[in-house]
């Protein structure tokens, strides 16, 4: 009699709702590379593992931010933009970083061999302020050339309507991310510098609003161990990686493949989020709104959590 009572204890519990894996929304920009750590968290179980049942949407950053604040989103995975809207005074951080740098190049056409070449040419980019228009304005800049005084600038859409754009010669020069780069290589086009060579700084975290990090902390803590375990999936096992990005992406392996090998370099091991390449993101995300006074780095970031969930999965923050 008391082992049928246990027992009946034992389903009720399992079958019990308080035990049912809590339902999240993460959202992401695209099902590419930048993004995986999502998809591998997703396919490889590692969600379902921390009690999780994720859904992932695809939403542009601006539209993201804004479905964030409104709740519509538990989470979204970008940086750049959540940086600019934390020093705006909206209510959101970011919590990790998942890609250390960025992964655009410039991919120019074919009598195009050196970024300082660019003066009085056109450049293609995703839209005007997002991660991808930084990221050229910062790379072209490097160089010497100043893109807004010295290039005209034409905001396109997305990867594949960039590369399209060069190969009608409706622009001379587009950023981009993998695996774009590898098929522009293979259409004769160049590659004149890859950002994540130049410099390093948060590309792609997960973010979430005050009211999710003082309300969720656990739920938020077990997120970020599934990514952080896929991210460290994504280092040490490439086929299985890129078996993953093709049937999450849709596309060939051998383009996947072309996407992982043009973005391992910049995969965070731990989710780490570099102070002075925060510092960086800050600063620009100042320029851009014209903001003159301080601001420290916990205004637009929460990186306890984090370490919490690093010491559960036994690293040491770098």
């Amino acid at each position: 009699m008391k082992n049928a009572l246990y027992m009946s204890l034992v389903l009720c519990l399992l079958h019990s709702p308080l035990l049912a894996a809590e339902r999240i929304r993460i959202a992401v920009a695209n099902l590419n590379v930048s993004f995986l750590a999502a998809g591998v968290a997703q396919n490889k179980g590692f969600f379902k593992e921390e009690g999780l049942e994720a859904e992932i949407v695809r939403i542009s950053p601006p539209v993201s931010v804004a479905s964030l604040v409104s709740a519509d989103l538990d989470y979204i995975m970008v940086f750049g933009s959540v940086v600019r809207a934390a020093v705006r005074g909206i209510p959101v951080k970011v919590l990790a970083s998942f890609v250390d740098g960025s992964t655009h190049a410039l991919i120019a056409r074919p009598g195009i061999k050196a970024v300082r070449e660019l003066k009085g040419k056109t450049l293609g980019v995703g839209t005007v302020g997002d991660t991808s228009d930084v990221a050229a304005r910062m790379m072209i800049r490097h160089y010497g050339v100043e893109p807004e005084k010295e290039m005209k600038i034409l905001a396109i859409g997305r990867d594949f309507a960039r590369l399209a754009a060069l190969k009608e010669r409706l622009i001379d020069v587009a950023v981009a991310a993998p695996p774009t780069d590898a098929q522009g290589k293979k259409l004769g086009f160049n590659v004149l510098a890859r950002a994540y060579e130049i410099f390093r700084f948060p590309f792609i975290g997960l973010c979430a609003t005050d009211k999710k990090i003082k309300e969720r902390p656990d739920e938020i803590r077990r997120v970020l161990k599934a990514l952080i375990r896929a991210n460290r999936y994504m280092r040490v096992d490439p086929a299985g990686t890129v078996q993953v990005l093709a049937d999450w992406g849709k596309v060939d392996r051998e383009i996947a493949t072309a996407a992982y090998e043009g973005s391992v370099a910049v995969i965070s091991p731990d989710g780490a989020i570099s102070e002075p390449g925060l510092r960086m993101v800050v600063e620009q995300a100042k320029k851009e709104a014209k903001i003159a006074r301080e601001i420290a780095l916990d205004e637009v970031s929460e990186m306890n959590i984090l370490a919490e969930a690093q010491r559960e999965l036994g690293l040491r923050s770098r």
